[in-house]
């Protein structure tokens, strides 16, 4: 089937992220220029100081991260668009959500 791409989350393995420390990910797929992937932050994990190259969307999905002084708990979503800065996305308690960004 041309154009489509399936992934099994529970047979992907977490890797390092390369963005930060703390950060595991795994990656579920990617398309015209956009990546979606589960993202795994131990407690006291911190992205650094990074701007928006395109919307980011987040879906959080266990635990508790903190976005632009806005706590977010399973079942919030946020949603950033092309330009903004994250000055101090962080998780005090870990926690694990999916993401789709521009790559």
């Amino acid at each position: 089937m041309t154009g489509y791409t399936f992934t099994d989350a529970h047979a992907t393995p977490w890797r390092p992220s390369t963005f930060a420390s703390g950060v595991e990910v795994k990656d579920l797929g990617s398309s015209d220029g956009r990546s979606m992937q589960l993202v795994r932050f131990a407690p006291g994990t911190a992205f650094p100081l990074h701007t928006h190259t395109g919307p980011e969307f987040i879906y959080l999905i266990e635990g508790e991260a903190v976005q632009q002084e806005q706590r977010l708990g399973p079942g919030w979503a946020a949603t950033a668009a092309t330009g903004t800065v994250d000055s101090h996305f962080h998780s005090p308690g870990g926690c694990v959500f999916l993401t789709v960004y521009s790559d």
